[in-house]
């Protein structure tokens, strides 16, 4: 029969009976920075996903300007209780201004084990470092996320600017954030690692 069969499904995927709640915590590459609200990752991502038959919604706490240390001082009122999951993308700013990476690393991961805690799973998306700053600077700050991610065990999109950085067609003048065509390219790319990302968040009734 048709109803026991549609019941069935259901009770095998019970996340597909609710929306998920994801927060994207991050800089200006997530808050959108000189883009339409509607342009800015989040949205361009959750909509990626709807069409891809996910029920989620993505919460936008990207603050322009923030450091890992920004983010960490409003992780509690940023991430609300009931999130099932943030997408952490921190750390751009700190290697521009040229912070001591182990400063970052300890922020990271004073975010990752709170929310660890909070029991919120993490997809932690990574960042390079500017060449500019010499080769011992950009070795220490990119190791900082696929160690963090294989410490925490976390799933790593290892570099959020993929496909986009220093291109002068996906970026604005600056070189440094994406146009609206840019952050399109950057959810394609990470797409397929937010959607595994998805699949291991536990099932909530």
């Amino acid at each position: 029969m048709l109803i026991p069969v549609a019941t069935m499904a259901q009770t095998s995927t019970p996340s597909s009976s609710r929306t998920l709640k994801i927060v994207a915590l991050g800089d200006s590459l997530t808050a959108g920075y000189n883009l339409p609200a509607s342009a800015a990752f989040p949205p361009v991502l959750e909509q990626a996903l709807r069409q891809r038959g996910r029920s989620v919604e993505i919460v936008n706490a990207g603050v322009s300007g923030d450091t890992v240390q920004g983010g960490l001082e409003r992780l509690d009122w940023s991430v609300a209780d009931g999130t099932d999951g943030v997408i952490l993308e921190l750390g751009a700013n700190d290697a521009l201004r040229g912070l001591d990476p182990a400063v970052t690393r300890k922020g990271l991961e004073a975010i990752i084990t709170r929310l660890k805690a909070r029991g919120i799973p993490v997809l932690l998306a990574g960042m390079y470092a500017p060449r500019n700053l010499g080769a011992d600077y950009a070795t220490r700050f990119d190791a900082i996320y696929p160690e963090l991610a294989k410490s925490h065990g976390l799933v790593l999109y290892p570099f959020f600017l993929e496909g986009i950085a220093g291109d002068r067609v996906l970026n604005q003048p600056d070189l440094l954030h994406p146009t609206a065509e840019g952050v399109r390219v950057i959810v394609r790319n990470i797409l397929p690692t937010v959607e595994r990302f998805l699949s291991t968040l536990p099932a909530k009734p």
